[in-house]
């Protein structure tokens, strides 16, 4: 029997302090590539759907209805319905029109808006003001989002000839003026197909109740998911 051998019978704990004494003295990047070899590979997070911001008024925000039925929400599940992913997201506000919303633009978009549409001018309509004002105001916002590179849809609504032939002639053709000028995505009436109807409206025939918001959304669904399309192709190239 060698001499080691006989030390370790007299002290049994002498080996495992020199196995300890072993691992002590090798190089710490040992340790890190037997752990790195050991541990799970890591799996890809899923891609973040693009975001679709609404900058609207009460339709937008879902007066009358909840959260769940508003038209944000039931866009999201149409443009789901026809395989497009994407997260839509309410920056609406009561009562506000063009110039409200120009105001609070750079807030509603944050730093990930892919797509934003513009659903404002109702409140401008219901108040009677120059159709000029809202041109003015919905152009500095398509001009804002053009410069920051967001590709806008816009949702335009209708007025009706009992204000005036002249008046809805020059207020119907703010939406179509600017639509062409910036080549955006156009949806000419928000209301089309459930204005005045009581099975699409609340009782104030103003606001669109939670089946009329799912109306609203299937006719802006494909608008936006042309714009959508379009993100796609400019970033493959």
């Amino acid at each position: 029997m060698k001499f080691a051998d006989a030390q370790r019978l007299k002290d049994p704990d002498r080996g495992r302090r020199e196995i300890l004494a072993g691992l002590i003295a090798l190089p710490a990047g040992s340790f890190l590539a037997a752990g790195s070899a050991l541990a799970a590979p890591r799996v890809a997070a899923p891609p973040r759907p693009p975001v679709v911001t609404v900058l609207g008024d009460s339709i937008t925000a879902g007066l009358g209805v909840r959260q769940g039925e508003a038209m944000p929400a039931r866009l999201q599940a149409a443009l789901s319905a026809r395989g497009v992913p994407a997260q839509v997201r309410a920056a609406g506000r009561n009562g506000d029109t063009s110039a409200g919303g120009l105001s609070r633009l750079e807030a509603a978009l944050g730093a990930d808006t892919t797509v934003c549409v513009v659903a404002l001018g109702g409140n401008d309509l219901l108040q009677g003001l120059r159709p000029e004002a809202t041109r003015a105001n919905l152009r500095a916002i398509l001009t804002r989002l053009r410069e920051r590179r967001i590709p806008a849809v816009l949702a335009g609504v209708n007025a009706p000839a009992l204000l005036g032939a002249d008046y809805a002639r020059r207020f119907n053709a703010v939406f179509t003026d600017l639509a062409r000028d910036f080549a955006a995505p156009l949806l000419p009436n928000l209301l089309a197909g459930i204005g005045g109807s009581r099975r699409y409206m609340q009782s104030d025939g103003i606001h669109p109740n939670a089946e009329g918001a799912r109306v609203i959304a299937a006719n802006l669904a494909p608008v936006v998911a042309q714009a959508l399309a379009r993100t796609t192709q400019v970033a493959a190239r």
